[in-house]
């Protein structure tokens, strides 16, 4: 991969293209830069928020499922 970016894991499944330095990729929202993922939050309305967060919810609640991960912290 170009540069110094995020890992990708490929854990939500909401994909989106990019360019990097000229090239284009097409990646999952959470292997995306913070700059690039404020971009393609920007484009959407409402409702595509919405959806966006009960993806991102149930991809979050499926990987602490799969590790059995609980926050214990207090």
């Amino acid at each position: 991969m170009l540069g110094d970016y995020p890992k990708e894991r490929e854990l939500d499944g909401v994909y989106n293209r990019v360019e990097r330095e000229g090239k284009h990729f097409t990646l999952c929202f959470t292997d995306m830069t913070v700059e690039e993922q404020q971009v393609f939050l920007n484009r959407l309305d409402f409702e595509g928020l919405h959806r966006m967060c009960l993806i991102l919810a149930g991809s979050l609640r499926a990987l602490g499922d799969r590790l059995d991960f609980v926050n214990d912290e207090d």
